[in-house]
């Protein structure tokens, strides 16, 4: 869609208002609305100003002044505004000299397609994310110096067969871990998947499959098409923004939150992707699983880079309450053809042109942009210094013998642990300048927040294990 394409699509439409739209550092969409009669071809030109330095992690108050870029290309009708809306997807872009800006996410992602073409390895990287996520009926929680809290509501939850609801108790419910396509009325939130894909086809987002998932409390997933690798990520923001929206439309919350739930099965991302080059799939091979040397090389690199990406795959601290043993979590840095414990599959496929690997440690509260950018440079360095990774494992990895399971490496543990990985194993990723060190430290500061502010607050769970200590 060209610019002339987006002023017939708000004259068409009658559209009073165009919504411009960015993502900060942690990948939360911000966004700054204007009248349409002040949207003209300018925009295109010039951009909107804006103050980045309220923005977290990014500009100081001394030199805050940024541009937004609409991209013509990713304008589409919001389907929940209460008047004609239109969005538009922007790059941040510096005004002193009219380059995108270092930490801006998307302009990241596009520095690192940039580096795929000029490495001559392949001219296009496509991805396609699995986001998991939880739809509850309400949420509380407090946290102050009396202590803290969290309490869900969830008429699906299988602690709500002894509750009274207004109308009834609807008694049909999945039990612990047991949410695993079951049909209505067990499965409660058909009706809503269905608007939700509805609402994600109008925006473009093309889907291909929903359902429920294991954990009983209401976890979904919706599968939408792979694409390449700026535009699967501009799309990873339309789908949580959509998720939200038609949610909190049929009065529940909804959340990408990894480990919401205790002793029930968490949240991931799991993350197909594939390097093409002139059209020709360069994963498809004789190799195991009808792979290439080329994708094994690839693989060899997610894993010998792993823990660095964890601070930017798994960025919260809840992301590694989820990444333990015996919840069908991906903790054996190993890659298998039939192993979903490994954290890199090869799916089944019938056609050579399907052929990708599946990257199962993220999970949905990563920043879309920043994580396929980041996994795609470990891939390449893995393909420019040929690391194999090793013997595929098919066996199950939870049931391993004791001596073959120390030689199977694991994901981090927590964040800081993550975090001070990536500090050590970042030249991968600064290849090309696709991050800037400026940016890699920035990122780290940020999330340091989060670890400290962790580490500082009390949890329920060691009143349990420590009070009468």
């Amino acid at each position: 869609m060209a610019a002339a394409d987006v002023f017939k699509l708000l004259k068409d439409n009658d559209v009073k208002f165009v919504d411009l739209r960015f993502t900060d550092t942690r990948g939360k969409e911000q966004h700054v609305t204007v009248p349409v009669r002040s949207f003209g071809p300018e925009k295109f030109e010039d951009g909107h100003a804006f103050d980045g330095s309220s923005i977290a992690g990014w500009k100081g108050i001394q030199a805050s002044d940024m541009l937004l870029m609409p991209d013509p290309d990713s304008a589409r009708l919001d389907p929940f505004s209460d008047e004609p809306t239109l969005n538009i997807t922007c790059d941040v872009i510096e005004p002193t000299d009219g380059k995108g800006y270092d930490r801006d996410p998307r302009t990241i992602a596009k520095r690192a397609e940039a580096y795929l073409k000029s490495t001559g390895i392949g001219d296009t990287a496509y991805f396609g994310p699995e986001p998991e996520f939880f739809i509850f009926d309400g949420v509380t929680w407090n946290i102050d110096m009396s202590g803290c809290f969290v309490k869900i509501s969830s008429e699906e939850a299988p602690w709500s067969t002894g509750r009274e609801f207004e109308g009834g108790n609807m008694a049909h419910r999945p039990p612990v871990k047991g949410g695993y396509f079951p049909v209505p009325p067990v499965d409660s939130l058909q009706d809503i998947r269905n608007a939700m894909c509805l609402a994600l086809e109008q925006q473009g987002v093309e889907v291909e499959v929903h359902h429920h998932e294991v954990a009983a409390a209401g976890q979904n997933e919706i599968g939408t098409k792979f694409n390449s690798l700026v535009k699967r990520a501009d799309w990873m923001q339309i789908l949580k923004y959509t998720v939200w929206n038609v949610a909190h439309s049929y009065g529940k919350t909804a959340t990408f939150m990894p480990k919401p739930i205790v002793g029930d099965n968490g949240s991931g991302m799991h993350v197909h992707q594939s390097v093409w080059k002139g059209g020709q799939n360069l994963f498809a091979g004789n190799g195991y699983a009808g792979l290439s040397e080329l994708a094994l090389y690839y693989i060899g690199g997610i894993i010998k880079h792993a823990k660095a990406l964890n601070a930017i795959t798994n960025p919260g601290t809840n992301s590694y309450k989820r990444l333990v043993p015996g919840f069908e979590a991906p903790i054996n840095l190993a890659y298998s053809a039939k192993n979903r414990s490994a954290a890199c599959r090869i799916p089944h496929v019938a056609s050579p042109k399907a052929r990708r690997v599946e990257v199962r440690f993220p999970d949905p509260t990563a920043n879309a942009y920043l994580a396929f950018a980041a996994m795609l440079m470990a891939g390449l360095d893995g393909i420019q210094n040929k690391i194999h990774p090793g013997d595929p494992i098919d066996k199950n990895l939870y049931d391993l013998p004791p001596e073959e399971v120390k030689k199977v490496p694991h994901p981090c543990a927590s964040l800081d642990e993550a975090l001070e990985n990536l500090d050590k194993d970042r030249a991968f990723l600064a290849k090309g300048g696709v991050f800037s060190n400026d940016m890699i430290d920035a990122y780290i500061d940020l999330k340091m927040e989060e670890v400290t502010r962790f580490r500082m607050t009390t949890q329920p769970v060691e009143f349990d294990m420590y009070y009468s200590a």
